[in-house]
């Protein structure tokens, strides 16, 4: 298994990031050497394990068209009869957007799951707070009263409840609090009061 951290890549760092995860030793000028070499290390894990290689690429709408075109082509032989290896697509809409590109439209129609996440409700972002709260060693860290506000705050998105907790955890330490709470959230999130405007003196 690996991951691709740098999705924007040209074909030649596409194909020296892709040595690099695979530990094959690429040239990158040499395009058809590589795509040889990756794919026998690829044939020779499935004969031995009979489990595909897997490749994660998160923000996978940075990457461009001919990237994506190359990993296609790559990933499978025998006139796309044996998948060599299970790639996962990570994206925004953007993503979904690109895809339907005339020169992506192949790789579109050989995805086999696709799975569009929504706004995470209200039930699963306190499930995710409880469990990140739990598995951090200290399930009453935060009230009921203030969990129930930072899931309501955070735009169903589960990064902004993260975000949203850890300033408020931040904050905690350095007031050496043993219970972050609603107070908290008020006086770290509080809207600055704006002065209201001086009115002109009436003439003189």
């Amino acid at each position: 298994m690996g991951a691709i951290n740098h999705p924007q890549s040209n074909l030649a760092d596409f194909y020296r990031e892709m040595g690099d995860i695979f530990a094959v030793p690429l040239r990158p000028h040499n395009r058809w050497g590589g795509f040889k070499a990756l794919r026998e290390v690829w044939f020779a894990h499935l004969e031995s394990t009979r489990r595909r290689a897997v490749l994660l690429i998160d923000e996978a709408q940075e990457m461009s068209p001919a990237v994506l075109s190359e990993l296609r082509l790559l990933a499978s032989a025998r006139f796309d009869s044996q998948p060599l290896l299970c790639v996962v697509l990570a994206g925004d809409a953007r993503l979904i957007e690109k895809l339907r590109r005339e020169e992506l439209i192949p790789l579109g129609s050989r995805i086999r799951t696709r799975l569009a996440t929504e706004h995470a409700s209200r039930d699963e972002l306190a499930a995710c707070l409880n469990h990140l709260t739990a598995g951090a060693g200290n399930a009453s860290l935060m009230t009921p009263a203030l969990a129930s506000t930072l899931c309501d705050h955070a735009a169903g998105n589960y990064r902004i409840l993260t975000t949203l907790a850890a300033e408020l955890l931040a904050a905690a330490a350095k007031r050496d609090l043993p219970q972050l709470d609603e107070k908290l959230y008020l006086d770290v999130f509080a809207q600055p009061e704006t002065p209201a405007p001086r009115r002109a003196g009436a003439g003189r």
